[in-house]
């Protein structure tokens, strides 16, 4: 039963993989990033459970945290041009 849900976790990653290659634009590929990094994490849970390694999920929430904070710079690099903008919005000029 886990390795058929091995087997669906590779098949989503392969979506994944062809939808940040194929992406219409940069936050479609963001988005398959951060799916592909998801399903890495629940490859690498079914790992550990399948060998009896608990110490894989705590890989995997290393993983995970990383995994969020990266997009979420990527995409406030993507929005605001800077890193370090602090995410107030300019007035519009009237």
């Amino acid at each position: 039963m886990f390795s058929a849900a091995a087997i669906a976790v590779v098949i989503a990653h392969i979506f994944a993989v062809w939808r940040a290659l194929k992406g219409p634009t940069v936050f479609d590929r963001v988005l398959a990033a951060h799916t592909i990094g998801t399903a890495a994490i629940l490859l690498l849970s079914l790992l550990g459970f399948l060998t009896g390694r608990p110490e894989f999920l705590d890989i995997g929430i290393t993983y995970a945290l990383l995994n969020l904070i990266g997009t979420l710079a990527v995409l406030k690099f993507f929005r605001y041009g800077d890193l370090s903008h602090a995410g107030e919005e300019e007035p519009a000029e009237t």
